[in-house]
């Protein structure tokens, strides 16, 4: 068996509260990428869209620098914490302001997979010579 490698990706600032985001990251752990981008692509969540750009970084991490095979690239960490809060005031009646926070999320994408194997040339002991003939006129 091949070894297993772990590629990553971390989003962070997801302007979306941590609890929305968390279910759908949960439908996709431990599934494929392949898989999990289809079934990101037919979520009807506003937070399906960060989670498979958080997924293709991942996977784009895993090919480029890890040199994985995108075949065999499965999820093995999806995790959603919750991020900076920003404290906002909404205007009220008889001049009071009321304060509510508003709600970031941070996505930990972790992949793993096998290495692609390199395929070796094929040596051969003699090379063929191809000569082209001129015909004169």
């Amino acid at each position: 068996m091949a070894d297993l490698i772990k590629a990553r990706a971390y989003i962070e600032g997801v302007d979306q509260s941590n609890r929305k985001v968390a279910i759908v990251a949960s439908l996709v752990r431990r599934r494929t990428v392949a898989d999990a981008l289809v079934i990101l692509s037919h979520v009807p969540r506003r937070a399906a869209l960060p989670v498979i750009k958080a997924i293709e970084s991942a996977k784009a991490n895993a090919i480029n620098n890890f040199n994985l095979d995108a075949k065999t690239i499965v999820i093995s960490t999806i995790s959603v914490t919750s991020g900076t809060r920003l404290k906002r005031f909404i205007p009220a009646s008889r001049g009071r302001a009321l304060p509510f926070e508003k709600k970031t999320s941070n996505i930990l994408v972790e992949v793993t997979g096998e290495i692609k194997q390199k395929k070796t040339p094929v040596v051969s002991t003699e090379k063929a010579k191809v000569t082209i003939k001129k015909e004169d006129k």
